[in-house]
């Protein structure tokens, strides 16, 4: 990377919260998140040279667009600031931290605020899944169901047994994980929730079916939330230093980024022959790992990664190389994903137990994995983790981002 860039610091909302119960919307959870993280990275509005928001249904769901402009509208200290929004779907507020990044290393800023916020819980869930549908292609994905999202991933699962075999209780052992996780995530949506014996396995009654070959158990929980973070050039960092008081900081390392097709079956389609499922969703990984300078995953010492369901991360596991193409339940079996393993996975609780407000989740992944580096993360922390991967995706892996972060 040409420019180092750095995380001043940054702030999550917690995603329990229902903000429509208390008579309050995105907006307000824009104004929480920008505030916060100002404060946590000890540093003034007049700071902030450009605003990146991540976004996918605000227009569906609350009926409001023009975000970019929401943020200087509910905090008036950044009135005048340049601001745009990005969206591309569950990967919106990765795409809003690609740009901020890439201004840095041009030079054209030096300290740019990225927000990523979704609201969900403001309507009904067959209405707010209905309003998801828009993250694939319309009418043309050619999939009978009712829920598309666990249907595709019901798909994704049946191309892995089809092609490599898959044992499906594995679906239910990374959702167990991730519950388990969040109980020591105190911003986690499930941090409370409470499960009969016997929920995460193939019994219909404690973990019914939802779409063929996704069970309630293993679908992460859409919900509402916000998160922001505060990126900085090596030339700012030097400047205020001082005033910041921080003894660490976390540093965006490298970054991939690519995209496919929005449709699902062209994408597995198109990778019939090759060794992986989704070819540019690896590219996007190998990417990040060259610009890091990292030969292999396990050169890291943590990933948050997409499980919009199980079967997203058992997919991840794969691509992001920790078992050859197809062996995703090696890492599984032996423990290398849990919490104490080789290489922990979703210390956070990931989609499934953190929560998923769509346009906030590449943001809160980024977030996360600075707590980690800088050794802020409390009961989540990976003892001495020095260098965390995310893998977020929007979509079918329609679009890709994958992020290193390190320390100073």
């Amino acid at each position: 990377m040409s420019e180092p860039i750095y995380i001043l610091g940054g702030y999550q909302t917690d995603f329990a919260r229902v903000w429509s119960r208390e008579g309050l919307d995105i907006s307000d959870m824009i104004r929480e998140a920008s505030l916060g993280a100002l404060a946590e990275s000890g540093i003034e509005p007049s700071h902030i040279d450009s605003i990146h928001v991540g976004n996918a249904f605000a227009e569906a769901q609350r009926q409001q667009g023009h975000l970019g402009a929401m943020v200087s509208q509910v905090v008036p200290e950044l009135w005048g600031k340049p601001a745009m929004r990005h969206e591309g779907a569950c990967a919106s507020s990765s795409l809003a931290t690609l740009t901020a990044m890439a201004e840095i290393e041009a030079g054209r800023y030096d300290c740019v605020l990225v927000v990523g916020a979704e609201e969900f819980k403001n309507l009904p869930g067959d209405q707010a899944s209905e309003n998801q549908n828009s993250a694939a292609w319309r009418n043309r994905e050619n999939i009978d169901c009712r829920f598309m999202w666990p249907a595709v991933f019901g798909l994704l699962a049946d191309e892995y047994e089809e092609r490599y075999g898959l044992n499906r209780e594995l679906l239910n052992q990374i959702s167990d994980i991730n519950y388990t996780n969040a109980k020591r995530n105190p911003l986690a949506q499930t941090r409370q929730w409470q499960f009969a014996e016997g929920s995460f396995s193939e019994d219909d009654a404690l973990n019914p079916v939802i779409e063929p070959g996704v069970r309630r158990l293993h679908c992460g929980q859409i919900t509402d939330g916000a998160c922001a973070l505060v990126l900085a050039s090596g030339s700012f960092l030097k400047k205020h230093r001082m005033q910041s008081g921080k003894k660490a900081l976390a540093r965006i390392e490298g970054w991939g980024h690519r995209n496919a097709g929005i449709r699902y079956r062209d994408k597995v389609e198109r990778s019939k022959n090759q060794p992986y499922v989704f070819p540019h969703v690896r590219d996007a990984i190998t990417d990040a790992f060259g610009r890091a300078g990292i030969q292999d995953v396990y050169q890291l010492d943590g990933i948050e990664t997409h499980d919009c369901f199980s079967m997203t991360e058992y997919m991840a596991i794969d691509h992001l190389g920790m078992t050859p193409p197809g062996e995703s339940w090696r890492a599984v079996e032996n423990g290398t994903i849990a919490p104490g393993g080789r290489l922990p996975v979703n210390p956070s609780g990931g989609l499934i137990g953190c929560g998923h407000p769509v346009g906030a989740t590449g943001a809160r992944m980024l977030l996360d994995a600075s707590r980690q580096v800088t050794a802020s993360a409390g009961e989540m922390q990976i003892e001495g983790a020095g260098r965390v991967a995310t893998l977020n995706i929007g979509g079918s892996c329609a679009t890709v981002c994958s992020f290193i972060v390190g320390r100073e």
